[in-house]
């Protein structure tokens, strides 16, 4: 019994020293030799303060600024410990109520893209398809007072395209995408 016991012991510690200590550590080391910016959570500064993450989205509200997908963590937003998916479907009054409320009186006439009418399954998605910001190009241009085809030209530099060519679709970050307008000159407001 007592060799039982020390046995179990000994392979406890070593588990843990092991998998608790020592594979931390090298993933850690791995991480930041290989791809650094993201193992340290792609963290975006302006004029040396930083601004957002580019792997999280952020909460865009302005209407000079182009908006990220619906988040379905709720009154948590954006953050993390909320995250959630939906479980509003094509046909729920609720997602439909969402749309008349404040996309379709932002462009009418044109479809609605489906990721700016729906959250993503993490609610947390920092990126947004080509197509939906272009949808949100004549709103920006007529808050920020600039022509179309200029904040059509900062979303067509912005349009990140499949990863190797063949995996996911062409998208947008929204952060980066909010960070390149805001660096594009402005008219002078009287």
């Amino acid at each position: 019994m007592k060799k039982m016991l020390v046995t179990s012991v000994l392979y406890t510690v070593v588990t843990a020293v092991v998998l608790g200590i020592a594979y931390p550590l090298a993933i850690t080391a791995i991480s930041q030799l290989t791809m650094r910016d993201k193992a340290n959570g792609q963290i975006l500064s302006r004029n040396g303060e930083a601004v957002g993450s580019a792997l999280v989205g952020q909460p865009f509200t302005g209407p000079g600024f182009f908006h990220s997908r619906p988040s379905a963590a709720g009154a948590a937003g954006y953050d993390a410990g909320g995250s959630s998916g939906s479980n509003l479907g094509p046909t729920s009054k609720a997602l439909l109520d969402r749309e008349n409320a404040t996309l379709k009186t932002e462009n009418t006439g044109t479809d609605i893209p489906v990721d700016l009418a729906t959250a993503s399954a993490s609610g947390l998605d920092p990126d947004i398809s080509p197509a939906a910001a272009l949808y949100q190009v004549p709103r920006v241009a007529r808050e920020r007072s600039m022509p179309e085809d200029a904040v059509q030209t900062i979303v067509m530099r912005n349009i990140q395209q499949r990863q190797f060519g063949l995996l996911g679709e062409a998208r947008v970050n929204v952060l980066k995408l909010n960070m390149d307008l805001m660096g594009a000159p402005q008219p002078h407001v009287r």
